[in-house]
């Protein structure tokens, strides 16, 4: 049996990587890199300075340093730092915007914020 669990785990992207692609993990992602896809973790997402997504990014604490255009999707919290860009709309509990964070779309804050598209009776176009 492993001493650390799957949310210990940490997957890095390092700067000068390229993904074309959906990236996914059990514990923890940091992005030093460029993705052109959605990034999904069960743990944190944490984009570094010299990191780039274009996609949704999905995790329980994001945390934002570099340049994201996509929608944010956390459990907890998410945090745009002061070199940060962010063109996408959020959905968090918490939400942390430093002073110089450039931040261009909604937000939404809700203590459960849907993690994903569900159907149901009220999203359906009514019957005529």
């Amino acid at each position: 049996m492993d001493e650390f669990s799957d949310k210990d785990d940490v997957t890095i992207i390092s700067g000068g990587v390229i993904i074309e692609g959906k990236v996914s993990s059990s514990g923890n992602i940091r992005v030093d890199g460029n993705i052109k896809g959605d990034v999904k973790a069960n743990g944190t997402i944490t984009i570094g300075e010299g990191g780039e997504v274009e996609g949704q990014l999905t995790g329980d604490s994001i945390t934002i340093g570099g340049k994201v255009k996509g929608t944010i999707l956390a459990k907890e919290k998410l945090v745009l730092e002061s070199k940060s860009t962010l063109k996408g709309d959020i959905v968090s509990k918490i939400l942390v915007i430093e002073a110089g964070a450039k931040f261009d779309g909604k937000s939404s804050m809700s203590e459960q914020p849907k993690m994903s598209v569900s159907k149901t009776p009220e999203s359906s176009p009514p019957s005529k």
